[in-house]
This record gives C-alpha cells, structure tokens and sequence, in this order.
C-alpha cells in the first residue's frame, strides 16, 4: 500500500503505523487525509496480520491541529457532502476495527485531532499537549462526533466545559480528566507505545479481539448478571 500524499503507512510484523503527514500545516485534516485514512484503514480492518495499531503525527509541533475548515465549510450541497461522509466515514470505520489503537499524541491536538484520538482504545501523550475544541469560538459545532465521544470519555460536566468554552488544556489536566491514559516525557513518547504494542501483541490475540468486542458492544448496555 502506497502512494499516499497526506499519511504514511508501515507494517512491521504484526504492528501497523499510520502517520498523519502534514507537518508544515500542523497535520490538519483535509479531505485527502479522510479519503487516504480511509482506505488505509479499510485494508487494516481485514489484514488479520495487524494486530496493534498506531496512530501518530509527523513533526514536532503537533498530532493534529484540528481540521481544514477552508475545505469543509465550502463542501457541496449538503445532500452530496452527506453521500460522501457516509461512503467515507473514517470515525466509523476507526470505531468498527477489530485490533486495539493506540494514539501517540503531542504538541497542538485540537479538534478533529481530539476527535480522531477518541476514536483510538488507548491514548497516550507527551508532556507538551496542547488539548483543545476551538469551534464555539468559530460559531460551529464539533463536526466529527466530539459531543457524543467526549462526554463518554470523561463525563458531560467536563466535556461540556471544553466544548463550551474552547479553552486549551495541558496533558496534566486531561490526563486528571481521563481524557488520555497517560502522559510521558515527549522523547520518551514512540518508546512507549511501541512497548505497549509490543506487550499487546505478545497476548492470545483471540483473547485482546474478544475483549475489545465486549468493551465496546457493552458500553450503551444496561449492567446485568454476567454469570
């Protein structure tokens, strides 16, 4: 698989990296980037020899800044650019996969970027996050699913606070809101995850599928007798 503009991918064993590659504009997110996520996605969800997942962002600056609104907010006709997102939904098709994603986050994630992160299992970030959902100041609304995703993250309170002031937070602060599950020095970021994709690999992968399902099949589940 290749020939992508906008992302990178590579697969090592039975670990595949997608790299958000646009650097020099904080890796935001156009609509290249969720047609190339998509069929790079797409081809993870029936290679049953990925079984770790790892989303990234290139440079130093950022994971994602959010997305290219001079793209979106001029789409097509609205029933034309809801044809299109049904046919390309790359947050549905994150949430649809099978192996576990981990998100390696730093620098500027905001927006889509949050959003893109919250479709990840797992999420960890370097010290120098910048977290934020700038669009109320843009007078829209999170476009990609944040007011469903983030209140289940970390509770409506919280969430509506981010979404209602656009205020910036620090990887400290989410990490106490559980808006990731960990934070690391920045140079100790990549080392991590890939321990942790290591460590994930190495279980029954029958087992870490299965788990996954139930966790997330349950979610919206009223609690019941297990046994």
């Amino acid at each position: 698989m290749g020939g992508f503009e906008t992302i990178l991918y590579r697969k090592t064993g039975h670990l595949a990296y997608i790299t958000l590659n646009r650097p020099k504009v904080l890796n935001i997110y156009n609509v290249r980037m969720r047609d190339e996520l998509y069929e790079a996605l797409s081809a993870i969800k029936i290679d049953t020899d990925v079984h770790v997942v790892t989303l990234r962002g290139a440079g130093d600056k950022a994971f994602c800044a959010g997305a290219d609104l001079g793209e979106f907010l001029s789409a097509p006709a609205p029933t034309a650019a809801r044809n299109v997102r049904w046919q390309r939904d790359v947050w549905g098709l994150f949430l649809s996969l099978s192996q576990p994603v981990i998100a390696a986050l730093h620098g500027y994630v905001f927006g889509s970027g949050i959003e893109m992160a919250l479709c990840c299992d797992i999420r960890i970030a370097a010290d120098d996050c910048i977290f934020g959902l700038p669009e109320v100041a843009l007078g829209i609304i999170p476009a990609a699913g944040a007011t469903q995703t983030v209140p289940r993250a970390i509770g409506p309170g919280r969430a509506l606070d981010l979404l209602l002031t656009g205020r910036r937070i620090g990887a400290q602060e989410a990490l106490e809101m559980q808006l990731v599950n960990q934070v690391v020095a920045r140079a100790d970021l990549l080392p991590e995850v890939e321990a942790l994709s290591e460590k994930i690999v190495a279980f029954d992968q029958r087992a870490v599928r299965a788990i996954k399902r139930a966790v997330s099949r349950g979610l919206d589940l009223p609690a019941g007798p297990y046994l």
